[in-house]
Order: C-alpha cells, then structure tokens, then sequence
C-alpha cells in the first residue's frame, strides 16, 4: 500500500508540473484537458469504456453489470442533449462518470482490504486514461523545446534496412481504403488492445482478491513515461512530414514514399507544431508488450496479439511514421523495460541485471550509430543492416532464454505405482 501511496503522489506531482509546463505555452496539460471530459465531448470513448472495464475487475459480477448500465444510461443522457444543441457527438462521459463514482465509494462506503482493491481498480483506470492527456502534453513540449529534428540522420542510417518505410508506404497505397481504414484503426486502438489482453490478466482479482505482481498495464504507463524522454533527445518527426506532404514548407521536399532521401545528414529546422515523437516508436514497444502478454492466453487471444504486433508495424511504416531504425529501437526499448519491471516483481538475481544492461547497452548503441554513423551505415548496408537486426535479435533471445528460466517449474504428475496382481 505505501509503493501505490508514493505511485500516485509522484503521478500527481508529474501531472502538475506537465499541466504547468503546457500553460507556459498558452494551451491546457492533462488535468484540465480531463477535467473538461466529465462534461464535454472526450477525444476517445472507446478508452473510456476500456478504462472502465479496467477499474471492473475488482468488482463482483452484479456490480459490474450495474456500472456498465448506469455507463450507457448517462451517456445516452450526453448524446440526447448533445443532439438536441447540435454540438460534437462522441460517447465515453458515462464511464468517466462511473470511475469517479467508484473513486467516491471507496473513500465513503468502503473499509480495510475491500477499500484498497477498489482504490487499485479506479487507480489504474485513471492512469490509463490520464496516460493519454500527458502524451498529448509530452508532445506539445517536444514541439515548442526542440526547434530541429534529426530527421536527415534517421533517413540516412535507415539506407542500411533498405528504406522500410518507402517500401511500406507504397505498398499500404496499393491496398487502398480499406488497407489504410483497418491499419489506421488499429494504430489509434492500440491502448485498447492492450486492455483486452490485460482483463484476461486481471480476470480473477475480484475472486482472489489483489493483483498479479507484473501485468500488462504496468509496461504500457512505463513505457509511455520513459518515451517522450527520448524524444527529447533525439528528436524526430517521421518520414511523411520530413520528406512528405504533410510538412508542408518545412519537408526537404515530396519525397515519401516514392523516391528515397539521399541528402546529407544535418540538423533540421521544423516547425512548432509537429511532434517530435519517432525516436523511439512507442506505438511499437507498445505492441510488442501486447504481443508478449498474450502468449499465455488462449489460442484467440494469441492470434489477436500477433495480428495487432504486424498491423502497428505496418501502419507505424506504412503511414510515414516511423523509420526502420525506430522500429528496431522500439522493440529493444519494449523489451528492456519489460524485463526490469518483471525482474523488480519477482525479485533481481544476476540473468535479471545482465538482461537489462544488455537492452540498456543495445539501445543507446542503436542511438548513437543513428546520431554519428549514418553515412557510413548507408554506405555499407550490407554490413550495418544485418548487424542492425542482430542487435535486436540479441535482445529479443536474451528475454525469451532469460524469462523462461523465471517460469516455474511445473512438477509433472504422479504416476501411480504398479499393483500387485491377484493371485
């Protein structure tokens, strides 16, 4: 209880000074942009609702069919009168209601153990959704503090993967609508994907009364702390915007995903708008951790990790996102962070450091040969583009063969001794 006492103060402490850094640039932080959603049209309802089954799972069947009643009737309330003034339609109020509603439950009607477990639950709902109002303010001051992009560096070193996002881009075109309607769903949907895998988790903490040690949503919030810290950096926009359309005046030119950049490497001047949000790709760290949580669901769940893991990869490439260099250094970001926080659940033994320090080291190695060796890693892409991929690998092993090894031992049966035959 103290560890999740300090959490939430260091988590308030971070919100305010966030929410201070975006008023110094005339705009709202994430307090007040979730504060505005108790009563206005929220950004995302469908994380709103996933959020509310987050907080369900320390509730008992009949208390959560009551919560998602009472959730649809407010919201319902919203959309008529929503309708009525002609104002933004979008749902989700009525689970941000239903979250806070419980949030006074506890602090009122509830006592001892009981009281905790349902602080747990609002808790981790909120995080999530207050997870996605901290990005929005991470990426308001990566684009106001960073007034160049390294953009030319990334391109150059990513001649040693023979331009991914090029090729990725061209072929998402080829697919046409409903290509890009499914990957650009599963891009925006990520943080829900994440939730279905983690009720599977968390599907007995109401019977048994806590949480598992390490879950998945512990990674995703980690993950989306750490992040924006690299963004700052090595600050990046992405191919669309450096070598696309959509950086309008400031893109060195119309490039992506036709024609490759071959210019020379230089610090870029962008501008105050575009987030600075590449290095490294979150959105694959993010799906990573999904992709590994899901391996011990059932055969459904499996499938839909490994579905969304191929799709974020595709959509983070196809839609000029991200460089193959992110990618690589998302994965080994994702990986690294996954294995301190189940080392630091399960408690640290040596394979646990070497692990960690291995990621660590990967890493900022990737980091550094983007930054100072560009030129010589397209030069010699035979070379750098396969030593580029066995560093990942080398990660990527290193978990598997590490974390099996945590897995407990599972005591094969008893097998009946023989009896004696009946004379």
């Amino acid at each position: 209880m103290i560890l999740w006492a300090v959490a939430g103060v260091t988590t308030l402490a971070f919100l305010i000074a966030l929410e201070i850094a975006a008023r110094h640039y005339g705009l709202p932080g994430p307090i007040t942009n979730q504060a505005k959603e108790v009563l206005l049209a929220p950004k995302s309802g469908p994380l709103l609702y996933a959020s509310m089954a987050l907080m369900m799972v320390v509730l008992p069947r009949r208390q959560r069919w009551i919560a998602t009643a009472a959730a649809v009737g407010i919201d319902l309330v919203f959309f008529l009168v929503r309708w009525a003034v002609d104002a933004k339609m979008m749902f989700g109020n009525g689970a941000l209601w239903v979250v806070l509603a419980y949030a006074v439950i506890a602090v009122t009607r509830r006592t001892g153990p009981e009281r905790v477990l349902l602080l747990k639950g609002v808790g981790l709902a909120l995080l999530l959704v207050t997870g996605r109002k901290t990005g929005d303010a991470w990426l308001l001051i990566t684009s106001k503090t960073r007034p160049t992009v390294l953009d030319p560096y990334v391109a150059t070193a990513d001649h040693a993967l023979g331009d991914p996002s090029w090729l990725a881009g061209r072929i998402v075109r080829a697919t046409g609508t409903i290509g890009f309607h499914v990957l650009d769903y599963v891009y925006i949907q990520l943080a829900v994907a994440a939730v279905v895998v983690a009720l599977y988790q968390l599907r007995n903490v109401a019977a048994e009364g806590r949480f598992p040690r390490h879950h998945l949503v512990r990674t995703f919030l980690v993950i989306g702390l750490l992040g924006p810290g690299i963004y700052m950096i090595f600050p990046v926009v992405g191919p669309v915007f450096a070598y696309g359309p959509d950086g309008g005046h400031w893109a060195v030119a119309d490039l992506w995903p036709n024609t490759p950049a071959m210019n020379a490497p230089y610090p870029m001047p962008f501008d105050g708008i575009t987030p600075r949000n590449c290095m490294p790709s979150l959105h694959t760290a993010w799906a990573t951790t999904i992709f590994v949580h899901s391996r011990k669901g059932p055969r459904a769940l499996r499938f839909a990790g490994t579905f969304w893991l191929i799709a974020t990869l595709g959509a983070t490439l196809g839609f000029g996102y991200h460089y193959g260099a992110d990618i690589i250094a998302g994965v080994v970001f994702a990986l690294t962070i996954e294995a301190a926080l189940r080392a630091q659940a399960r408690g640290w033994d040596r394979s646990a450091i070497q692990l960690i320090v291995h990621g660590t080291t990967v890493f900022v190695a990737l980091l550094l040969s983007y930054r100072y060796l560009p030129e010589k890693m397209a030069a010699h892409p035979w070379l750098f583009g396969p030593l580029l991929l066995l560093a990942m690998v080398s990660v990527v092993h290193g978990y598997m063969r590490t974390t099996r090894l945590w897995e407990p031992a599972i005591a094969p049966a008893p097998r009946p001794e023989p009896q004696p035959e009946p004379a």
